[in-house]
């Protein structure tokens, strides 16, 4: 906990951008690997290591131990959800395993929970339901995440489309699933990037009201998008994914958004997401969290709120709790009866 307050991360992700993970029949794998790490390494905070550090390799595969170490032992989170990244365009395995992600899981069921992923333009629809009722059933999933938007239009898909999109989600929730989730904004590499545009989850946010939509990064540069879609529909949530990284370098532009969205959205559907382990731990960006304040002129010019403890309680874990039907009280009590570090659990061996 921060400040006794109940840290549930939405989202970390196990990746795995090593080369032997890289596809040889892309010419533009490596490339786009690397433009990934590039990129990132402009948000990462000092201390964190940097993309050229000669004792630091980021273009490998993340193992549970070293997130464990991570995200719990080197800062005051509680819980985490690992997600998947069906992204298959340069990664043989996908940018964040399906078996690496429930490994997590499996080593710390107490802490971490499994969300998979799918893709229907990966091996087809009917694979995709398949590895859906595979992940839930099987593996134990308790959400699903999707990423649409694809370096090759061919691949590119809507979550509106009745033909491909919804038998996804009818599949999801006749497993029981009730939190979707969607990579929106923030392309990678040469994607056409309106297929990362939030506007086709209005329909099926409309088509689905037992569903909630949980977008990632804040959809941006579609914020403003984003912002009138989660105004609106009431099963739709923003993950802080990553967003806090933009805080040392653009700190006015993320206390307007924060503005805006407590104005506009409100604190109960905003979750917080650290986006470990690419831009580093969660620990700086926490921190941030907690001192961030709105400035009064954006108060008064624009009339939003001042953040405060209650928001921030909610934020940092008391909503994806909700979602995810954990009960905090009970689970601080199952928490404080574990050992000061966790032993690591060896998951068994299940094939995809």
């Amino acid at each position: 906990m921060i400040d006794d307050i109940f840290v549930f991360d939405n989202v970390i992700h196990l990746y795995d951008m090593s080369t032997p993970n890289i596809r040889r029949d892309r010419a533009d794998a490596a490339p786009a690997r690397d433009r990934i790490l590039a990129y990132v390494n402009k948000l990462r905070w000092p201390g964190v290591p940097r993309h050229d550090d000669p004792d630091f390799e980021w273009a490998r595969r993340w193992e549970v131990d070293d997130m464990y170490d991570l995200v719990f032992n080197s800062s005051p989170t509680d819980m985490a959800m690992t997600q998947v990244v069906p992204m298959f365009d340069w990664f043989e395995d996908w940018y964040a395993p399906v078996l690496t992600q429930h490994a997590m899981a499996a080593a710390h069921p107490q802490r971490v929970m499994f969300c998979g992923g799918v893709d229907p333009m990966y091996r087809g629809l009917n694979d995709a339901l398949d590895q859906i009722d595979f992940q839930v059933g099987t593996l134990g999933a308790k959400s699903l995440k999707f990423y649409n938007g694809h370096a090759k239009i061919a691949d590119c898909w809507r979550c509106d489309d009745e033909r491909i999109a919804y038998p996804l989600f009818e599949r999801a929730r006749n497993t029981g699933i009730r939190v979707l989730q969607f990579h929106k904004g923030n392309p990678y590499g040469l994607q056409n990037m309106e297929y990362l545009s939030p506007i086709d989850l209005q329909g099926p946010a409309r088509d689905f009201p037992d569903m909630n939509f949980v977008v990632h990064h804040l959809a941006l540069p579609y914020f403003e998008e984003m912002l009138s879609i989660a105004a609106r529909f009431p099963n739709v949530y923003l993950s802080l994914a990553g967003y806090m990284t933009f805080y040392r370098i653009a700190p006015r532009l993320v206390q307007d958004h924060l503005g805006r969205l407590l104005q506009m959205v409100g604190s109960d559907k905003i979750l917080w997401g650290s986006e470990a382990a690419l831009a580093g731990g969660p620990a700086p960006y926490l921190n941030a969290f907690m001192e961030i304040e709105i400035p009064e002129d954006l108060r008064v010019g624009y009339g939003y709120p001042q953040i405060t403890r209650d928001d921030r309680r909610k934020i940092l874990g008391e909503n994806f709790a909700r979602l995810m039907g954990v009960n905090i009280e009970e689970k601080k009590r199952e928490l404080a009866a574990l050992p000061a570090t966790n032993p690591h659990a060896a998951a068994g061996a299940v094939k995809a």
